[in-house]
């Protein structure tokens, strides 16, 4: 029983971590939680579904706007740095724009993909591949707290890889 006390507390302690926003992120950092996992060596595992690979980022914009606030822009150059290693270097990723619940469901909409699209420019001014890089708004579809749907989490910014 203490085993399975044991493993079920871990289980919701990286589920709650995978569910963090990144405020603060050295490339180093970025590039760990971008990496996709090697694939399985034993056979009865490859027919389990990987875990996405993706980090939510803190991301600020001027209110109502897609203009990024130069407080964001370190972090935003620590992952074009990311994207370019040599590790990371030839994957793809999706740019996700997330906006909290207060608002018209169309405005959130479109405010989260010209955020996306800001966030996309800014990274191919980075020199990260324009090819290499999708741009998506999610509106508040996807509440990273959705037991608090007007929380400031709720906005930001995902990288996700694209298989």
């Amino acid at each position: 029983m203490k085993r399975f006390t044991l493993a079920l507390a871990l289980v919701l302690v990286s589920a709650s971590a995978s569910a963090q926003l990144v405020q603060q992120a050295s490339k180093d950092d970025l590039i760990e939680k971008l990496t996709p996992p090697a694939p399985p060596a034993t056979r009865s595992l490859r027919n389990l579904a990987p875990k996405p690979v993706n980090v939510d980022l803190s991301i600020n914009f001027d209110f109502d706007s897609a203009r990024l606030q130069a407080s964001s822009k370190p972090l935003l150059d620590n992952l074009a740095q990311a994207m370019n290693s040599e590790r990371l270097g030839a994957l793809k990723f999706k740019v996700e724009g997330h906006t909290d619940a207060k608002g018209k469901a169309d405005y959130n909409q479109e405010l989260s993909s010209r955020r996306a699209s800001a966030v996309q420019a800014y990274l191919i001014a980075q020199n990260v591949g324009a090819d290499r890089l999708q741009a998506e708004g999610k509106g508040a579809s996807d509440l990273l707290t959705p037991e608090k749907p007007l929380a400031s989490e709720n906005r930001r910014v995902r990288i996700s890889l694209v298989p």
